[in-house]
């Protein structure tokens, strides 16, 4: 019989578990507290960052575009100041086609707008028709172009708070001015391509002016007016939202009462600024997403710890009956499951010996089926070069027969080449990689051909670069994939009334070869490259030679397409790495 517990001692046990699990729990806030004061200030220091370089890299691409459209407008008023037509309808006062002139020019150059000024400074030609006649003597583009006889540019105010934005030159001659030409540059475009983002951006002139402003109302101001006005409505407000961001640094400013980070950068033009102002959503989002899991991972813990020491004291008094029974059933268990893997792994030893031999009997069918296909095409070369020689023997012409047993002589040397190669399909190649020059393996490939093409009308069209275009590869195994690519194209197109078979080579990143047939196209274009797949007649193919090419293309590093085109027929494209890229292609 157990001898029962002491009161005293049950206290003592009790009291000390207690405190430990006091201490336990202590602990766990500490460090919960400690990570997430840590977490907290290293993800919000590192995505703020990470968004203050990207608002950079945006606001260089956005002062980049506004300054090349400055630079582009600004010499259309030197141009147009040179224009005869322009210069003769101020001399002689005839303006009837200075506006459609105007227009042309408008329509070709992309500018804002064109206006033509006389010397007193009414407009004789605009490409606004209703600006003509209006009187412009005392805008600041046509002063300051009198002035300086030089191309000036001019940012005025307009109504509705914009500007607008000219570049202006005087039209003379022998030192008589005869007029003003005045181009309107159209900033706005950037302005509303500006509004479609996230950021808020500005652009002040050399006195701190809002010139531009994805904000209409800030146009016309300074950039602390502007802000102050854009502002929460009050300093509680701000204090309330900033204890709602804690997640975060102090952000720069404060726009229509949201944190914003603050960019800016100088624009090479007159002492233009462009400013930037994107919010934090994106780094509060992350920072308080990592660390949400983070006290969720916490909480989880704490429940987990809290309920393993609840638990404790039970599972002790019934753990040590429960093991010795548990342990003899784990044992038989593991004997049971030890005798049923050795069963299967015997019955996988000869599955394994069944399939190899079953896969050995596929690849010797695969390759005879291989090696009739790829023979058929030379054979039928060869015999139409023997009647050739024929023929030309007849006629007493050796020279030439002794031109066709050449031929015949190469197309042995290929076939047995062939017969060498046909491993590729089912082994890696390389040994006999070497530079090559692709538009000579199309011209090689063509001469293969050439009986072929004899034998029906077929126009052909080859479009290469003049310079070589070398990749590394076998010379013969392309010319193989040529060849079948041309003779697949030529039974596309055998019940066409027009053949055309296009060849177009081409250099980039790679060097595409594409061939393209104006048949009737492939219908199952996702199975062209399986073995056997084939949509000839029985007899006339297999289904192996875009098989076989897909994988000569890719040992050679490059990759083998297919699709149909838009405008019917099929077109296949041989892609490779150039000379010197081939390396890190294979990788």
């Amino acid at each position: 019989m157990q001898e029962p517990v002491p009161p005293s001692r049950s206290r003592r046990s009790r009291s000390g578990r207690s405190w430990r699990v006091r201490l336990a729990a202590t602990i766990l806030v500490l460090v919960a507290l400690g990570v997430v004061l840590t977490t907290n200030r290293w993800l919000s220091e590192r995505f703020t960052e990470t968004t203050r370089n990207r608002a950079e890299l945006r606001l260089a691409l956005y002062s980049g575009n506004m300054l090349s459209e400055l630079q582009r407008t600004s010499v259309v008023p030197l141009l147009l100041a040179d224009d005869p037509a322009i210069r003769d309808a101020l001399l002689k006062g005839n303006f009837s086609d200075t506006t459609l002139r105007l227009i042309e020019v408008q329509e070709e150059i992309g500018v804002a707008s064109i206006i033509l000024l006389d010397e007193k400074g009414m407009t004789v030609g605009a490409t606004d028709r209703n600006l003509l006649g209006s009187d412009h003597a005392a805008d600041p583009s046509f002063v300051n172009a009198k002035k300086t006889r030089e191309t000036v540019f001019s940012a005025a105010p307009i109504d509705g708070g914009g500007f607008e934005f000219t570049y202006s030159r005087v039209i003379e001659t022998n030192g008589q001015t005869l007029g003003v030409i005045v181009v309107g540059v159209d900033m706005m475009k950037h302005e509303r391509a500006w509004s479609g983002l996230q950021d808020a951006v500005l652009v002040t002139d050399a006195e701190g002016t809002v010139i531009l402003a994805t904000e209409p109302t800030w146009r016309n101001q300074s950039v602390d007016v502007a802000l102050k006005e854009a502002e929460s409505p009050s300093a509680f407000d701000r204090a309330l939202k900033g204890a709602a961001d804690w997640a975060q640094n102090p952000p720069d400013a404060y726009v229509s009462g949201e944190a914003v980070l603050r960019t800016e950068a100088r624009v090479p033009f007159q002492g233009w600024k462009m400013l930037t102002f994107t919010a934090y959503d994106s780094v509060r989002e992350k920072v308080n997403g990592v660390i949400a899991l983070e006290i969720m991972g916490f909480a989880i813990l704490a429940a987990l710890m809290f309920y393993l020491l609840s638990r404790q004291a039970w599972s002790q008094t019934v753990s040590f009956q429960r093991e010795s029974a548990e342990l003899r059933l784990l044992n038989a268990r593991l004997n049971r499951e030890i005798a049923e893997r050795e069963r299967v792994q015997k019955t996988l030893e000869v599955a394994e010996l069944t399939l190899a031999q079953s896969s050995k009997l596929a690849a010797l069918g695969e390759m005879s089926a291989a090696v009739s296909h790829e023979l058929n095409q030379p054979l039928a070369a060869m015999k139409t070069y023997l009647a050739g020689a024929r023929l030309l023997l007849q006629r007493k012409r050796p020279d030439e027969a002794l031109s066709s047993f050449q031929r015949i002589d190469d197309l042995i040397d290929r076939m047995g080449a062939i017969t060498r190669q046909l491993k590729s399909y089912a082994r890696k190649g390389g040994e006999a990689f070497e530079p090559v020059d692709v538009r000579s393996c199309v011209s090689a490939a063509l001469a293969m051909m050439e009986p072929q093409l004899k034998q029906r009308v077929v126009k052909i069209t080859r479009t290469v670069p003049r310079q070589p275009v070398m990749v590394m590869a076998d010379r013969l195994r392309l010319e193989q994939v040529i060849i079948n690519l041309l003779r697949n194209a030529l039974d596309a197109t055998k019940d066409i009334a027009d053949p055309q078979i296009d060849l177009l080579l081409t250099v980039g990143e790679t060097a595409t070869l594409a061939v393209r047939d104006n048949g009737h196209g492939i219908a199952e274009i996702g199975s062209v490259f399986e073995p056997f797949y084939t949509t000839k007649k029985p007899g006339e193919g297999v289904g192996l030679g875009l098989a076989i090419s897909s994988g000569i293309v890719g040992d050679l590093g490059g990759r083998l397409t297919a699709h149909n085109a838009e405008t019917g027929g099929a077109v296949f494209e041989i892609q490779l790495p150039i000379l010197g890229k081939e390396t890190k292609a294979a990788e």
